[in-house]
């Protein structure tokens, strides 16, 4: 059927396979919508929510732009112009891993959940709230949305200013999924100094250095593992992982821990024990589910008995036994990959189903950061998300134009482009840089990293402690001791911390150097 709305005083024409109500949900919001012929709507309408498997918005922004979110951490997301190309992974194995390939698309923008699109007159919002695997395509005459299986979704279409809606849409995201309560943190992380070289030593080295400079929470990243799949502590902590919790306990800081439970490595244990427990291709061969560490890995099925309970006794072993209450849970999009499962779920159904058993068994006290996790089917459930691909230090590199590759410039522009997510859940923007040793960022780029890192709430570093002199470790302690400021969100690159305002527009719009130097 198609419907003529009115939503801002914009005429939209929506046709779906659904039924169109309201009011929606939310303070001062109403909705009205009519079949085709009936009288017009009266003006100032907001928003309206639509229950269907698919709909069409026809438009008229041909000279607008639109706002897409990739499904996982790492996908790019933000602004393009609808007559430009869409903001896509190139790289077929890259885009396996960091977006969600099956959906997709060279030609037509394409979004996760979300999308938005802006002109001269306003911004129109449709995102789902509640359904299996929803995704969105937009182009310069319509945009549309539908969900994976056919089944229909809880949608609600928004229009205002673009802020405005992204912020509504996150609250109203909140009512449909749960949230948790969002707290400050505060994390010093192994992983940019030591990679996968991290070891007992090394810690003895800094557990105390990051005590002194005031961090709460002390995270130790991947190499302490025996293998990719196999969580038991590796050659270079022959003392175990309780010890090293015991260790930053000690110290007054929280013990963290990096741990990919969705996923392992071919030559691991737990494949070559339970293949069965994971999810596999029509034809019967292990579906993959990325790449990374020189091979592809493989994902567990999260509706399988044998795989929940792995999951469950590899997490109680890390947070009970071991006693890490700080998790960063990594690569966990995986158990959303296309594939045949044990049980009846659609993909990202599969993932909450997941993320639920690794929150019944760390308990509700332990706090949960999800990496390469799906955005929006994480609410409720973790505490945190990374938003965007691994930083580095280094503004570009003249080697890729690709959004989720590792480097600042594309840390802080997803960053940046998410940060309407700290409604609902924390949003971690990844580290930010105090060394100047090996560091070829400037002194005003590594400010925009902290800048959208205090935003955040989420104040996150790993400079190794030798790299450090007496006055970046001043500025280092100046930094934490801070108070979270209140955010206000003023337009796509600009908001107030406080008494303080930052525009980020030359720094995301801005032309710099394909060069690191």
């Amino acid at each position: 059927m198609i419907h003529h709305i009115e939503l801002a005083g914009r005429a939209l024409a929506l046709a779906t396979d659904g039924t169109v109500t309201g009011p929606a949900a939310g303070p001062g919001i109403s909705a009205v919508a009519h079949p085709e012929g009936a009288p017009a709507a009266p003006p100032g309408v907001q928003a309206v929510r639509v229950e269907a498997a698919h709909l069409s918005l026809l438009h008229d922004m041909r000279e607008g732009e639109v706002y897409r979110t990739g499904q996982n951490s790492w996908s790019p997301s933000g602004w393009r112009r609808l007559d430009e190309a869409p903001m896509r992974i190139e790289d077929d194995e890259r885009r396996r891993t960091a977006d969600d390939d099956a959906w997709d698309d060279p030609v037509r923008h394409h979004s996760s959940w979300v999308a938005v699109l802006e002109d001269e007159g306003g911004a129109i919002l449709v995102g789902c709230l509640e359904g299996p695997t929803p995704r969105l395509r937009a182009d310069q005459a319509a945009l549309e949305a539908f969900t994976e299986t056919g089944r229909p979704a809880q949608w609600v279409i928004l229009a205002g200013p673009a802020t405005v809606v992204l912020r509504d849409y996150a609250r109203a995201l909140g009512q449909a999924l749960g949230r948790r309560e969002i707290r400050p943190q505060s994390v010093w992380c192994s992983w940019y100094s030591y990679y996968e070289g991290i070891s007992q030593e090394a810690l003895d080295e800094e557990i105390p250095e990051a005590a002194a400079l005031g961090f709460a929470t002390l995270q130790i990243d991947d190499g302490w593992q025996a293998a990719v799949g196999d969580w038991e502590a590796g050659p270079r902590f022959s003392r175990g992982m309780a010890h090293a919790a015991q260790q930053i306990r000690r110290a007054g800081m929280r013990p963290g821990l990096w741990v990919a439970p969705f996923i392992a490595l071919p030559g691991s244990r737990l494949l070559a024990e339970h293949p069965e427990a994971f999810i596999h291709e029509a034809d019967g061969r292990l579906a993959i589910a990325g790449s990374n560490w020189g091979a592809d890995y493989h994902a567990l099925d999260a509706t399988h008995p044998v795989a929940q309970d792995y999951v469950r006794r590899t997490i109680e072993r890390i947070v009970k036994d071991w006693g890490f209450t700080y998790l960063k849970l990594d690569f966990i999009n995986a158990a959303a990959v296309p594939g045949v499962r044990h049980g009846q779920a659609d993909r990202e159904g599969a993932y909450r189903i997941g993320l639920r058993l690794v929150r019944e068994a760390a308990g509700q006290e332990a706090f949960l950061l999800g990496s390469g996790a799906l955005l929006m089917p994480s609410l409720g459930i973790l505490d945190a998300v990374r938003v965007g691909p691994d930083v580095a230090p280094m503004w570009e590199n003249y080697a890729t134009d690709d959004l989720s590759d590792a480097k600042a410039y594309n840390a802080l522009h997803a960053g940046i482009n998410r940060l309407w997510l700290g409604e609902v859940i924390g949003v971690d923007p990844d580290v930010v840089f105090f060394r100047h040793r090996r560091n070829l960022l400037d002194g005003t780029q590594m400010q925009w990293l902290r800048d959208v890192a205090e935003a955040s709430r989420y104040r996150c570093l790993s400079d190794q402690s030798g790299w450090l002199d007496e006055q970046e470790r001043a500025e280092i302690r100046q930094w934490l001791a801070r108070e979270p400021e209140e955010l206000e969100i003023l337009g796509r690159y600009r908001f107030r911390l406080g008494g303080r305002t930052v525009d980020l527009t030359e720094a995301i719009e801005g032309s710099a150097s394909p060069y690191p130097l």
